[in-house]
């Protein structure tokens, strides 16, 4: 069984809900040129970015139906072969829509979904693994959300850096132990050091959080073996 102790006492949902809130707010105050804007995502613009996480609400509600694997059918059926391209298709799927469109069916979806997670709770979903907690796959959407609220520079109030942050790396220690289980996780005074399997490495949160989610800026002093070592992004 994989060690959860850092994510005792947090609430995925209400992560979910504050980063979805985060977004939602970013993307209502967007103007014509901020759509066109490059996100942090490599050959992604603000629209893109909005594209996909409205496209990737079709697999969260495939998980809560218990359809993944029709939805890996149909996906491929389109041309995917691996996640960046089905990530791709979910995007172009949607040029159609406008930017007021795509937030629509995102901001409907989303909270349909998270209702739904939410009401699975101590219960399995389906998933590309098979069965799997929803309260595990819920802390993985909201790092995800997290993730691109920062990939578009979506504000963050002074107030809540440091305990977002800190929720964060815990769900990033719990990743590693859940992901790479070869790697001893531990945590002190604001830092994350990872051992094992040809890494050893000490991080202060900031930086760890960052290599969780694979984005590392260069020049970031983390060499790449250890860099992928960190990082839980597919």
């Amino acid at each position: 069984m994989v060690d959860d102790h850092d994510l005792e006492g947090l609430d995925p949902y209400e992560l979910m809900a504050r980063e979805s809130t985060r977004l939602e707010q970013f993307f209502s105050a967007a103007s014509d040129s901020d759509w066109e804007k490059p996100s942090r995502c490599d050959g992604w613009n603000v629209r893109d970015l909005l594209a996909h996480l409205a496209a990737t609400e079709d697999y969260n509600r495939a998980c809560l139906e218990g359809t993944v694997q029709q939805f890996l059918a149909d996906v491929g059926a389109k041309g995917a072969v691996d996640l960046a391209s089905a990530n791709e298709i979910g995007i172009r799927d949607l040029d159609d829509r406008t930017p007021a469109q795509l937030l629509d069916l995102w901001r409907t979806h989303s909270a349909q979904n998270r209702d739904a997670f939410r009401a699975r709770d101590g219960a399995d979903v389906d998933s590309s693994v098979g069965p799997y907690p929803a309260r595990w796959q819920a802390f993985h959407l909201a790092f995800e959300l997290a993730t691109h609220a920062d990939d578009v520079h979506a504000p963050v109030a002074p107030a809540e850096a440091a305990d977002r942050e800190a929720w964060q790396a815990r769900f990033g220690r719990f990743a590693i132990r859940e992901l790479k289980p070869d790697l001893a996780v531990d945590a002190h005074d604001g830092r994350t050091h990872v051992k094992g399997d040809g890494v050893d490495a000490e991080l202060p949160d900031d930086q760890f959080v960052l290599a969780v989610a694979a984005r590392l800026p260069a020049g970031s002093g983390v060499d790449a073996a250890t860099a992928a070592a960190l990082s839980v992004t597919p």
